[in-house]
């Protein structure tokens, strides 16, 4: 197993939990933005009004996308255990 090797999986690695991360991340962030903007216009400054909604969106994504996020891990994995005879020899 070459440094080359290494550095190509620790990269395809990285690659797939930016892929998986992306989805919950970026609806949180959403959300998060929309409700800190509602609670300025309103002037609500209560720290625990956007849990709620946060944690509801992040339920629905991983609803929505846990099938995708599952085969994508999934073949990874299964392409790695596939290189495995050829990373040793």
């Amino acid at each position: 197993m070459t440094p080359d090797n290494v550095l190509e999986i620790g990269q395809q690695a990285l690659k797939v939990t930016a892929l998986l991360s992306a989805p919950m991340l970026l609806s949180v962030l959403v959300i998060g933005l929309i409700i800190g903007m509602f609670q300025t216009v309103t002037s609500i400054q209560e720290m625990t009004l956007s849990f709620i909604p946060k944690l509801i969106v992040l339920a629905l994504v991983l609803a929505i996308a846990g099938p995708w996020m599952l085969n994508l891990i999934t073949d990874f994995m299964i392409q790695i255990f596939e290189d495995i005879p050829d990373l040793i020899g």
